[in-house]
C-alpha cells in the first residue's frame, strides 16, 4: 500500500489529470486551460480531504470493551462508524466464538452493512510462539482473511516468553516462522508493543532483538506510540532509523498528571504535530485506542474527539 503522503500526492495528479488531459488533447486557450487548471487544483485539493478524513483513521475496539461487553458487538459497531470511523482493528478472536459470538462470515457482514473494513487484528499467539499450535495459527489465518484483513498483529507477550535476550532471540525465530507461513497465505504479520520490550538486557533491549532478528521484508511493525512515549523513546527516531518497518500505529495520547492514564488525542502530553508532521507518511494504518476514559466521559464522545482531532489538527501537517 502506498504511504499516506505519497498516496495523497498521487490522488490530486490523478485528478488533475482527468480534468487537463481533454484541454491538452483540443489545444483550448489559455484563459480555457487557466480555468480547468484552477478546477483540478480545486478537485485535487477536495479529494485530497476527502481521502484523508474519510479513508485512513481506524479504532482499535479494544477501546470499546467494555461497550461490546454490555451493548453487543452489533450495537457497537454502527456507532463506530457514527463517529467517523472508516477502519477497525479487532482482537480477541477465537474459532470457539469467533468475533464477539459472530462467526467470521456474520461479522463481516455487519462491518459491510456499517461501510467499516478491518486491515488488522489482533490475534494472541502465545500458545504458537511458546513451541506449536499450528491449527491455532491457522484458525487466525482464516479468519483474518474472511474479513478482508491484511495484517495478523501479535498484541502482546506472555512474562514466561520474555525473561531474558535469550528469549527474546527465540521468539524472533518463531515469529520469522510464523511470518514466513502467513506470508504464504497472502497476508502479513505485524508486532504491537507495550513497553517492557525496551526493558535493557545489557547493551540491548527485547525490542531492539525484535528488530533486528525478524526478516524487516515479512514482520512489520504496528507502533503503540503512547507506550514507546512511555518507555521515554523517541517515535519519529525509531521511524526515520528504520524507514517502512512501522507500517501501523496505535494513538492515544497521555494525560498530563497521570502518565498511565489515557486521554483524547490533543488533550495530553503527547506532540502529536510534530510527530505528525515528520513522519506520518510512514503509516499505512492509523488506529485510535484509548485503554481508559476519565470518569464521566462517555467512550463513544471520546472516540469521536480523538477522530475530529486527528482529521482536523494532524493529518498532512
Amino acid at each position: 500500500m502506498n504511504k499516506r503522503r505519497s498516496f495523497l500526492r498521487q490522488a490530486g495528479l490523478l485528478s488533475a489529470g482527468v480534468f487537463l488531459t481533454p484541454a491538452i488533447i483540443s489545444c483550448s486557450s489559455n484563459t480555457e486551460n487557466a480555468e480547468e487548471t484552477a478546477t483540478a487544483e480545486a478537485d485535487a485539493d477536495a479529494a485530497t480531504t476527502e481521502t484523508a478524513s474519510d479513508a485512513v483513521i481506524g479504532l482499535q475496539l479494544y477501546s470499546l470493551r467494555d461497550q461490546i461487553k454490555a451493548e453487543g458487538i452489533e450495537a457497537v459497531i454502527p456507532k463506530v462508524a457514527a463517529a467517523g470511523y472508516k477502519e477497525v482493528e479487532t482482537y480477541g478472536y477465537s474459532k470457539e466464538n469467533g468475533f464477539w459470538g459472530l462467526d467470521a462470515n456474520a461479522f463481516n457482514e455487519l462491518l459491510k452493512a456499517n461501510n467499516l473494513t478491518s486491515p488488522s487484528g489482533h490475534y494472541g499467539l502465545d500458545p504458537y510462539l511458546g513451541g506449536g499450535n499450528e491449527e491455532l495459527l491457522q484458525s487466525y489465518i482464516d479468519a483474518a482473511k474472511t474479513i478482508g484483513q491484511t495484517y495478523i498483529t501479535i498484541p502482546y507477550l506472555g512474562d514466561n516468553l520474555r525473561q531474558d535476550a535469550a528469549g527474546y532471540k527465540k521468539l524472533a525465530q518463531r515469529i520469522n516462522e510464523a511470518a514466513k507461513k502467513v506470508n504464504d497465505e497472502g497476508l502479513k504479520l505485524a508486532y504491537h508493543n507495550h513497553d517492557f520490550e525496551f526493558k535493557q538486557f545489557g547493551d540491548t533491549t527485547g525490542y531492539e532483538i525484535l528488530l533486528s532478528e525478524t526478516d524487516p521484508e515479512l514482520v512489520k511493525m504496528e507502533l503503540d506510540l503512547y507506550w514507546a512515549y512511555r518507555a521515554d523513546k523517541d517515535p519519529v527516531a525509531m521511524m526515520q532509523e528504520h524507514p517502512g518497518r512501522f507500517v501501523m500505529w496505535h494513538v492515544k495520547d497521555m494525560d498530563k498528571n497521570d502518565k498511565s492514564l489515557n486521554t483524547e488525542i490533543g488533550s495530553g502530553s503527547i506532540d502529536y504535530k510534530t510527530l505528525f508532521s515528520k513522519v506520518q507518511a510512514e503509516a499505512e494504518h492509523i488506529f485510535v485506542e484509548q485503554e481508559n476514559f476519565a470518569a464521566g466521559m462517555d467512550p463513544y464522545k471520546s472516540i469521536s474527539q480523538s477522530h475530529d482531532y486527528i482529521v482536523n489538527n494532524l493529518l498532512n501537517s
